[in-house]
């Protein structure tokens, strides 16, 4: 039987209520431990290392909001784990304020500078640059956007001094942490890291061998720049000694940030992106970003099948799955980018009669050779497809305050340690890699080509999921660059349609895809449905699908936390 009980989805404003290309180099997978599901029922929070979760709670049981737990555990992260998020990056953050019953969205995201221009990512040649070329260039460093988010939200609902979040990051900076296994593996499979004095210096040895694990890790310049924000903010980042720092390490490769470049970054306040799902309220972010449309438009699509169908883990329902998202990848890499430089047709991409005509494209026993975008409701035909793909370099925590608010925050610095420079004690990203490389092709321009000032297109997906009376019923999100399209999606269906809870639904196989190949996780059962694909038709690879999934259901007053088993995160709540 056909769902349409609640098929067509509806885009909300702010309610009062592939495979990587072979020459990449991301963060790579480090193996899977088993982790249990943790229950409490004042407050939690799940993030991707245990010294970042401690941060958190110690924050939680201070009496500090979501947003103020959000801050401490992003300093610390900047620590413990380097290669995905930080200062020298940005993300975007959703915050649920439970008394208000109101959803805020924040844009975080890197922004190129004004010396940057269309193709300063093709070779003399006019072809695209090695992609991991471009990432060690100062070209690839946009301006970083974490630190003024964090301040931006503080400021809107923090309870404690700013101030007195940097206590646990203070402390791990001066009196270090053990490296982990984790950590190891990811300087040793980075040997790029050895080509630059500050990296050599910080990873590895005198030796020149790899920190290994136990090492003790201290940071004198991440604590001396945390000497600076503690007392000065978002301003003692985008202006002085630390700005001055960023530029001349970015000039130095060859990038053209300048010091205007930062001192004019600014926050961007966004309508939250919401739909339904059997009954459910779906919300996250919009452009910038493609992954909130883009998760939206696979499960809508989804909720056209049966729901034993669509639920199942078997080789027909990763067939409907990879399907979905192939379409949805379509029309990502056709219309979204920066909203500040294109008009994204969002409405109409996720407009309940279009939708019905793409899912109508899927046939239950063979895989489609060749699927393209749609013509949405608004499309003018101005632009033509890009090829990009983002690294999965990326981090996401995941937490609920005592009063009920909470906070999805995907925080990056892209490709795994970013573009392998430091500066102030922190990497830099590479975030303008994520921009399509070539500007126009076939007399069409690129919507997600690089122009000054534009943020580049991502697929960041933090989500909040509300029941049809407003009640916070879910908070999760991802790492795993266009793959987090995949793994938020899976997940959310699985809870809201499969009824697992959050703990099960991530630990579960993944089945993604990035628009192209069908990726079963290797290792898993799924990877024992690589032939039955195969035989629908699909292009198939099996890959460690390194997701860093982290949840919190709200279940009958109980807070449930998940963190996945393919990282080294933990939930902790009391």
């Amino acid at each position: 039987m056909i769902r349409h009980v609640l098929a067509a989805l509806l885009l909300l404003t702010a309610p009062a209520l592939a495979e990587t290309a072979p020459d990449r180099a991301p963060e790579g997978a480090t193996g899977s431990t088993p982790k249990q599901t943790v229950r409490a029922k004042r407050f939690m929070a799940v993030t991707a290392h245990p010294e970042a979760t401690r941060a958190a709670l110690d924050v939680l049981k201070a009496g500090g909001s979501a947003v103020d737990a959000a801050v401490a555990a992003q300093l610390v992260l900047n620590l413990v784990e380097p290669q995905s998020s930080g200062l020298g990056g940005g993300g975007f953050l959703l915050f649920w304020d439970a008394k208000a019953k109101r959803l805020f969205a924040y844009d975080g995201r890197e922004t190129a500078p004004a010396g940057a221009e269309p193709r300063m990512f093709l070779g003399a040649d006019g072809r695209p640059l090695p992609f991991l070329a471009a990432v060690r260039s100062g070209k690839s460093v946009g301006v970083p956007g974490a630190l003024a988010l964090l301040h931006h939200a503080h400021a809107k609902h923090g309870t404690l001094p700013w101030g007195g979040l940097f206590g646990p990051a203070k402390r791990v900076a001066q009196q270090g942490f053990r490296v982990t296994p984790r950590l190891h593996r990811l300087i040793s499979d980075t040997p790029t890291l050895k080509e630059r004095a500050e990296t050599r210096a910080y990873f590895f040895t005198a030796a020149g061998m790899p920190l290994p694990v136990g090492h003790e890790l201290n940071s004198p310049d991440f604590l001396a720049t945390l000497d600076r924000l503690a007392p000065g903010g978002a301003e003692a980042f985008y202006r002085g000694a630390i700005a001055e720092a960023i530029v001349a390490r970015v000039r130095e490769a060859g990038g053209t940030l300048a010091s205007s470049d930062l001192a004019g970054y600014k926050i961007e306040e966004r309508a939250p992106l919401c739909g339904l799902y059997i009954g459910f309220k779906i919300c996250s972010m919009g452009p910038p970003s493609s992954g909130g449309i883009a998760v939206l438009q696979i499960l809508a699509i989804l909720e056209r099948f049966p729901s034993e169908t669509v639920t199942a883990e078997d080789e027909k329902a990763a067939h409907l799955f990879v399907e979905a998202a192939r379409l949805a990848f379509a029309d990502r890499n056709l219309y979204v980018a920066d909203p500040a430089f294109v008009r994204v047709p969002v409405k109409g991409l996720l407009d309940g009669a279009y939708l019905a005509q793409r899912a109508k494209l899927i046939d239950p026993r063979r895989a489609q050779e060749k699927i393209e975008a749609g013509t949405p409701p608004e499309d003018k035909g101005e632009f033509t497809p890009d090829r990009g793909e983002e690294s999965p370099g990326t981090s996401h925590l995941s937490i609920v305050d005592a009063d009920g608010n909470a906070v999805s925050f995907t925080t990056t610095i892209e490709n795994g340690f970013g573009a392998q420079m430091m500066a102030a004690g922190f990497l830099l990203n590479n975030q303008l890699t994520d921009f399509s490389f070539e500007a126009e092709r076939d007399g069409k321009p690129i919507a997600n080509r690089v122009e000054p000032g534009k943020r580049p297109r991502s697929s960041m997906a933090p989500v909040m999921v509300f029941d049809r009376d407003g009640r916070l019923l879910l908070v999760v999100g991802s790492p795993g660059g266009s793959r987090i399209i995949s793994y938020v999606a899976r997940t959310l269906v699985r809870v809201l349609d499969g009824g697992a809870d959050i703990a099960v639904a991530i630990a579960k196989p993944h089945v993604a895809t990035t628009g192209t190949a069908a990726e079963m996780e290797k290792g898993t059962d799924a990877e024992k449905l690589a032939e039955r694909l195969t035989a629908l038709g699909h292009r198939v690879s099996v890959n460690e699908l390194n997701s860093g999934l982290h949840g919190i259901q709200v279940q009958d007053g109980t807070l449930i936390g998940g963190a996945d088993p393919r990282r080294e995160g933990v939930a902790m709540g009391e």
